[in-house]
């Protein structure tokens, strides 16, 4: 890993790294803290540029030296201070193991919280708003806080207290300060947390600076610990009790925000908020945030204990951290990053499971409203307009009504759509959307500005909460995201280019009728991160395919600049049987296209072929299906039908009964309820055990808690799951609880939903605009025909890859180290065609090597893809026989 800039101001080499083996964080860890202490070390070897020229070249390097020293003892000091924290933590534990009382936390003021009982009315009515200030304000500072969308006083705070990078002559400036840092992003706190985790493991040798180290400094000194710091949101940072407890991110943001409103009473204020009084608290928590590796839960739990929001404080660590731990929108809206004083410019980011990469841009900058959340925020402007009417002065009038008329344009289009003939989805155009009275000539732009800078949405949902709890018990207040605010973010959205993004409508049972923005092109959202970043590094487990990552994410960087570092799996091939399986038992073709995968001789079939496999493959059984709707069908038929595809009687077991009989079954349910549990209530006798354990589980937890328990007792289990499912990422299924993983049929998207139609055709277009004129060939005699095939090409290339991808993780679960062995059967008939062949790892398909037959280019495809040299039936039970010597061989039993 060499990321240097090597004085160019962009980035020097995007690495897409692909690692399939356990220790993927660790070996990022240790590479790229090595890269960093040795590129610090380079820094402090090169020559000082004196003042004159005809300096000799004794001096330049006496002066090179001094500076040194210097830098040795303010970091000395610095680690004294951290030393002296360890210290204290250490005789705390020690207290605490002793049976004696902790020591008064160090704010005692934050024992007593303060119930926000509000000021009156006067506290919804708007401010005077001008829009001829505007440009005003924007020279002012004002400018800047809208375009990053965080209030003024946030950022005027964090100024304040040093979290935004403008240092005074007096101020306690960190050694570390200008340091190359490396930024580290993950989808999940959880994930983060495993990241903390493993870097505590780490021992990194003190930076070697040579003969001033060694002459004039103790490495004892210098031999501090990893400066890791983990970013967070408010709802998992927030303190705040009367915050904490609306729950949803939204509110807690809005409501943090509302505290800090200038004008509000000091005993309204959040008491745990950083001033310049409590500097010395944000000081301590500096470093003790500093002293260890501390995961985001023990940030909250030292704030707690200082008595200080962790938060804002977090923000003081910054400067002094090398590695900073963050979740994807933490890192990818240049807003959040803005917001936390975080500059990419000449550091290093790291995105693990950068397999989500694309999908996690978009999902960050796409939005959707219901007809219901629209008609609510239209009630409740209403009602605030007619209590507050006569108090809206000049501008505040005006805009409001704009916003009225923009709402009922968007709900007529909506009300329009439900009412009228059975069109599930389709695309909005943004014209029919805005087809209203006078809205088409509404300034979007500074309709957007309005809304954020008044906090209209803020003062309407506090007027109509007043007005609830008035009437309603306290215990009954909501918790959810106020309407106006999501129609907020949806009115925002308005003001994106439309080449970059759609609109779709979309009737359901579920959501009735909504609307949704989804972005198509996260190449403009990603830019910023390449173009300021030293280097970027995507990491995954699993990212094959990769060439979607060129065309769709910065298809801008030539690829000189692009490195690929794709590793073998630990294991030796041996350790891994691969199975493409395109029969069952009996013959049937195994061909789960859409059309065809509601047979019911079909899923008899996979009845027939999962019993075959759970016979022959011991403990755990991880079987992944490519919906939850397809799950649940599957289910239905096996608990009504025997293995012989008849209805079932007393003396004719259902599949399901059969299969509970061989493993006890377990359910990934798609939401966190009961569903996982309830569609266990029909389990036969055999596995009421295992029935019982998950009435109560609600969580995905308390299913992988169960069927733990099932192997490690001996009993094995069966445990069903779905491709881009809870299970499917981030889950382990090491040793026993995944010798074996199935994959029923490809995950493909529907290629028929609007969403995925202009997905498709974007990139079509795309793909063929980007084909120069003197490339294009002729096809059938019409000169430029090559830029549509192209085209299509294309769509169906990424099609496929976002399907293959959502496979490849999956299977990914299993084979956890290197000394561990697992099979793998793909149930589909397409999964012995070159073009998802060759999608698939190279380390899975280097292990089915025995079972496949060269194509004469190097090449593997397996067997009967050229030449059917077998009849069906024996097809399945050659796989059966290969499973069996695998296992056997693995087991000892041979």
């Amino acid at each position: 890993m060499t990321p240097d800039n090597k004085g160019r101001g962009h980035i020097e080499s995007t690495v897409t790294l692909e690692r399939v083996h356990p220790g993927k964080s660790l070996s990022l860890i240790c590479g790229s803290l090595t890269w960093l202490r040795d590129h610090e070390a380079a820094g402090h070897e090169q020559p000082v540029n004196t003042s004159d020229d005809v300096e000799p070249a004794w001096v330049a390097e006496s002066v090179r030296k001094e500076r040194l020293r210097h830098v040795l003892e303010e970091r000395r000091l610095f680690q004294a201070r951290l030393n002296k924290v360890q210290d204290r933590e250490k005789r705390e534990r020690q207290r605490y193991e002793n049976g004696q009382a902790h020591p008064k936390r160090l704010r005692t003021d934050g024992d007593t919280i303060r119930e926000d009982n509000g000021n009156g009315e006067e506290d919804f009515v708007l401010e005077d708003y001008d829009s001829d200030t505007e440009e005003d304000k924007k020279s002012q500072g004002a400018g800047e806080t809208s375009e990053i969308r965080y209030s003024v006083n946030s950022v005027e705070l964090m100024k304040k207290l040093g979290m935004v990078q403008t240092h005074g002559d007096d101020e306690d400036v960190s050694p570390y300060t200008g340091q190359t840092k490396i930024f580290f992003c993950s989808r999940t706190h959880s994930q983060l947390t495993q990241f903390a985790s493993e870097l505590r493991r780490v021992k990194i040798p003190p930076l070697d600076l040579g003969e001033v180290m060694t002459k004039d400094t103790s490495t004892d000194d210098l031999a501090d610990d990893v400066r890791y710091l983990s970013l967070g949101s408010r709802k998992n940072l927030c303190i705040n009790p009367k915050v904490t407890k609306l729950g949803n991110t939204t509110a807690i943001n809005e409501k943090c925000l509302d505290l800090q409103t200038p004008g509000t009473s000091s005993d309204r204020k959040c008491q745990f908020l950083p001033t310049k009084e409590s500097e010395v608290l944000v000081n301590d928590f500096r470093d003790y945030a500093m002293a260890k590796v501390r995961d985001i839960e023990d940030l909250g739990a030292l704030g707690k204990k200082i008595g200080i929001c962790p938060y804002y404080a977090s923000r003081a660590v910054i400067p002094s951290s090398e590695i900073i731990a963050l979740p994807y929108p933490l890192l990818l809206q240049k807003s959040a990053r803005e917001a936390l004083g975080i500059s990419l410019k000449d550091h290093v980011v790291i995105i693990d499971e950068a397999h989500n990469l694309m999908d996690a841009v978009a999902n960050i900058y796409s939005v959707s409203v219901t007809l219901v959340q629209l008609q609510q925020s239209r009630a409740q402007l209403g009602m605030y307009l007619q209590k507050f009417r006569n108090r809206l002065k000049g501008k505040n009038r005006v805009y409001v009504a704009q916003i009225i008329r923009l709402l009922d344009s968007l709900i007529t289009y909506l009300a329009n759509k439900a009412g009228g003939p059975g069109v599930a989805e389709g695309t909005a155009a943004l014209s029919e959307l805005m087809a209203g009275r006078g809205v088409d000539q509404i300034n979007m732009f500074k309709l957007d500005r309005y809304i954020r800078e008044s906090k209209l949405a803020r003062k309407v949902d506090g007027y109509t909460s007043s007005i609830e709890d008035s009437t309603k018990p306290s215990t009954s207040r909501k918790t959810s995201t106020p309407f106006l605010m999501l129609v907020q973010s949806f009115l925002q959205v308005l003001t994106n280019p439309t080449q970059e993004g759609r609109f779709f409508y979309s009737c359901n049972e579920t959501e009735k009728v909504a609307l949704k923005y989804m972005l198509l092109d996260p190449v403009h959202y990603f830019r910023d991160v390449v173009q300021d970043a030293r280097a970027v590094i995507l990491a995954g487990g699993t990212m094959s395919p990769m060439d979607d990552y060129m065309n769709h994410l910065f298809p801008y960087v030539p690829s000189s600049q692009i490195r690929i570092l794709s590793c073998g799996h630990v294991i030796p091939s041996e350790n891994l049987a691969v199975y493409p399986v395109s029969c069952g038992p009996t013959g049937v073709d195994l061909d789960f296209t859409y059309s065809k995968r509601a047979l019911p001789s079909l899923i008899d079939e996979l009845g027939r072929t999962l019993l075959a496999l759970a016979k022959t493959i011991p403990d755990g059984l991880v079987v992944f299906f490519p919906s939850y709707a397809y799950l649940e069908v599957v289910i239905a038929r096996l608990k009504r039908t025997g293995q012989d595809g008849q209805n079932t009687t007393a003396s004719n077991a259902s599949m399901w009964t059969l299969l509970a009989r061989r493993k006890p079954i377990f359910l990934e349910s798609k939401h966190n309820g009961n569903q996982g549990a309830d569609m266990l209530d029909e389990l036969p006798m055999s596995a009421g055990s295992t029935a019982n354990l998950l009435r109560s589980a609600d969580q995905t937890e308390d299913v992988l808690k169960a069927y733990t328990a099932s192997i490690i007792n001996g009993k094995a289990g069966f445990l069903l799951s779905v491709i881009g499912g809870k299970l499917s990422e981030g889950i382990n299924f090491s040793d026993r609880l995944g010798r074996g993983v199935v994959v029923v049929g490809l995950p493909f998207p529907n290629i028929q939903s609007a969403e995925w139609k202009a997905k498709m055709a974007y990139i079509e277009a795309q793909a063929s605009s980007a084909i120069p004129p003197s490339s294009l060939a002729s096809v059938a005699g019409k000169p430029g025909g090559d830029k549509t095939i192209q085209g299509k090409r294309a769509a169906r290339e990424f099609y496929e890859n976002a399907c293959m991808r959502a496979v490849n993780q999956s299977v990914g679960r299993a084979i956890r180290h290197k000394g561990d062995w697992a099979a793998i059967i793909l149930l589909d008939g397409r999964y012995k065609s070159e073009r998802i062949w060759a999608k698939l790892p190279a380390w899975i398909r280097a292990s089915a090597d025995g079972n496949c037959e060269s194509t004469g280019g190097g090449e593997s495809t397996p067997k009967s893809f050229t030449t059917q040299i077998m009849g069906s039936q024996n097809q399945f039970a050659k796989v059966v026989t290969g499973l069996e010597s695998f296992f056997r061989g693995k087991l000892g039993l041979e």
